[in-house]
């Protein structure tokens, strides 16, 4: 399996616009949007010239299959916050999270020389809560109530990891080194 992240690229647009309103991706997500093509292009304008994002495409075998993402870059505290999504559900499964994971770790910590990587998941996501503990993470806290859709109020966990834990326990893994545009 070849995996690489490709920068995201204004032709990727349109189906990035339909899986990001797959009921199978925004369930995991904090909002449910009704996208255009022409918001889709705003955003795109927008993450062009903002050093605090990163967005990629997640590719397979020559397919793009998902995005993963860093935002909230921030050069002076050394932290940052990420997330991915695989909308293409024959992916899943398939080892994806081991290999984003590590390649994620090491390309915030070694190429970024951030100092912490963290992220927000639904308690219910039980699944990427396990694979972040994995890999390292760990829960830093629960927000009560913290995002409500669809009339119902959801709890969110805090994850995150420090370079320091990553250095002492990445080579306990054995992980495919991927290409990052």
């Amino acid at each position: 399996m070849s995996v690489k992240l490709k920068r995201m690229h204004e032709g990727a647009l349109q189906k990035v616009l339909e899986w990001r309103m797959m009921p199978s991706v925004t369930q995991y997500m904090y909002t449910d949007p009704k996208l255009t093509l022409e918001d889709q292009q705003k955003w795109f304008e927008k993450i062009q010239s903002d050093p605090s994002v990163r967005y990629w495409l997640i590719e397979v075998d020559g397919t793009e299959i998902g995005v993963i993402n860093l935002v909230d870059i921030d050069y002076v505290n050394l932290r940052c916050c990420w997330a991915y999504y695989i909308a293409d559900i024959s992916f899943r499964g398939r080892g994806l999270g081991k290999i984003l994971e590590c390649n994620m770790y090491d390309y915030v910590f070694e190429t970024l020389g951030q100092n912490k990587l963290w992220c927000e998941v639904f308690t219910f996501n039980e699944g990427v809560i396990h694979i972040h503990q994995r890999f390292g993470s760990e829960i830093e806290g629960t927000l009560k109530q913290h995002i409500c859709k669809n009339g119902k109020f959801y709890d969110i966990v805090r994850m995150g990891i420090l370079r320091d834990k990553w250095q002492n326990t990445k080579g306990k893994f054995s992980y495919e080194k991927i290409e990052i545009e």
